[in-house]
């Protein structure tokens, strides 16, 4: 992934047209949750659907129902010759690790989880610097004070995202306070939207008025109970502003469909690389989404205090937490 990533824009449009697209077989296996999640296995599918489109090169995908499937999902498209294989998620590491070893002419590619060996790409983003800028308009659209989180699988990578999001409120109100919540410690915590919107409910009752979330299905009940409830919800991953306009008040990007459109057209112009990349908002990896859907909820002080923390954040003079770094938080 040498090019990874300024834009969308960028990373689609320089490869459009290019013949070798046609010598590759990629294909995708989603976590939890399937390609329609809405969230982050959706924007692996935007990713292989945008690829699809701009060079006509079919792929393949499976959507997992249980844990024993991955590595059957993933042995079984490198049987059949498909080139490259994209991973979904940070579970399916070890399942990847045991395929790659029994097929090292297959390039693998990993979104979440660092897997060292010579046919295998790891992606990893900066989750933390993202969730920092949608905190900061988070504390800035409260008038209570108080905001929330609500989690899916209580892991260290979710983690990762309630730390900097609490750090981003702190940053722009010291006073606020933030809940938070996990859905669950098992994968189930990412397809459960009854137990997000009750999650979201309850901090709503204890007096929050705008909730983040990153629990992948889960999420959309959190939305759904923000919308329900007149207050704000908080997208992630994919631009969730969309689902109820007037009341998602922004989406956390973070370019898993960029990661999967580069990780084929890598495969096809003979430029995969092994290794581990690393995406936050300096290389374009997480970001923040303004919209038709939202653009009322954000003033223009809101955009001047995120373009300024984003800035600050790109070049190194502000520093963002990483709870992953020492499963810690300073907040």
């Amino acid at each position: 992934m040498k090019k990874l990533l300024t834009s969308v824009v960028a990373a689609v449009a320089c490869y459009a047209g290019v013949a070798a697209a046609a010598e590759i077989n990629p294909a995708v296996v989603y976590d939890l949750g399937g390609r329609f999640d809405r969230s982050f296995n959706q924007g692996a599918y935007n990713g292989a659907e945008k690829y699809k489109e701009d060079t006509g090169t079919e792929y393949r995908d499976f959507e997992i129902q249980n844990d024993s499937q991955r590595e059957q999902a993933m042995r079984n498209f490198a049987r059949r010759g498909m080139n490259p294989i994209v991973a979904i998620g940070f579970s399916q590491a070890s399942a990847l690790e045991k395929v790659a070893k029994e097929f090292p002419e297959t390039k693998f590619t990993i979104i979440d989880m660092v897997v060292d060996l010579p046919n295998v790409q790891s992606v990893v983003f900066k989750e933390h610097e993202g969730s920092f800028l949608v905190g900061i308009l988070a504390a800035m659209a409260s008038e209570t004070g108080k905001v929330g989180f609500v989690g899916g699988m209580d892991i260290p990578l979710i983690r990762k995202f309630e730390c900097g999001y609490a750090q981003g409120v702190k940053y722009a109100n010291s006073d606020a306070e933030v809940f938070q919540n996990m859905t669950g410690t098992t994968g189930a915590a990412w397809n459960d939207p009854v137990k997000g919107g009750e999650l979201a409910k309850s901090q709503f009752d204890r007096g929050a008025d705008v909730v983040y979330h990153a629990a992948g299905g889960t999420g959309v009940g959190v939305l759904q109970a923000a919308a329900d409830a007149g207050k704000l919800g908080i997208g992630v991953d994919s631009n969730q502003n969309a689902l109820h306009p007037g009341s998602v008040l922004t989406s956390m990007l973070k370019r898993v469909d960029v990661a999967v459109y580069e990780a084929f057209e890598a495969a096809a112009g003979d430029d995969w690389q092994p290794g581990l990349t690393i995406l936050g908002l300096a290389e374009g990896g997480v970001d923040w989404a303004l919209d038709e859907n939202n653009e009322k909820l954000i003033t223009d002080d809101m955009k001047a205090a995120v373009a300024k923390a984003k800035e600050d954040i790109a070049s190194g003079a502000l520093e963002v937490h990483d709870y992953m770094s020492d499963s810690a938080c300073p907040m």
